[in-house]
């Protein structure tokens, strides 16, 4: 539970840091940056994690009032959610490895783990690293959009069954 809302914050905290780095007064906008890498970094690491508790510690069953299109639903809601959550951070790291500013401008994880880009890609040409870059931040935005999407049925579902079927969802979601 507390790696799902530690997960959640994060994500949502960076959704907003990437749609506003752009606005900051061009003194913040690399520190914004680099922080919208340590936090995707961050939440992938801890989405391993997730991952691996999830494994070791299935959910709850659902409530035997979901309909079996519920629970389909809910459960490739999940496993899609689980997906963005790798896709985002991992195709984040592989535009900015590719990025042609990359050695001039060093990254360190939280501004302590330095060089925590992918090497191999860095050491591509100049040609491949320009292509690599510009459609890993197409994929990144695209998976971006489609976690807002997906983010927002997973809440209204949460609170249909919350609010209108009066099951106890709130009560799982929360200590």
């Amino acid at each position: 539970m507390a790696l799902h809302w530690i997960v959640a914050v994060m994500i949502i905290g960076n959704v907003v840091l990437g749609l506003v780095a752009d606005d900051l007064p061009d003194g913040w906008i690399r520190s914004a940056v680099d922080t919208h890498k340590s936090i995707g970094l961050t939440v992938l690491g801890l989405a391993v994690l997730r991952l691996l508790w999830r494994f070791a510690n299935p959910p709850p069953p659902l409530p035997d009032s979901y309909s079996p299109a519920e629970r389909l639903g809910a459960h490739a809601a999940h496993w899609a959610l689980y997906a963005l959550i790798f896709a985002l951070p991992i195709t984040g790291w592989i535009h900015d490895s590719a990025w042609k500013g990359a050695p001039t401008h060093p990254f360190a994880l939280w501004g302590v783990i330095p060089n925590v880009r992918i090497g191999a890609i860095e050491a591509l040409d100049a040609a491949t690293k320009e292509r690599i870059h510009a459609v890993f931040f197409d994929l990144h935005v695209w998976f971006g959009y489609a976690l807002y999407g997906l983010l927002a049925l997973h809440i209204v579902g949460a609170l249909k069954h919350q609010f209108w079927d009066g099951e106890p969802e709130l009560q799982r979601m929360l200590p």
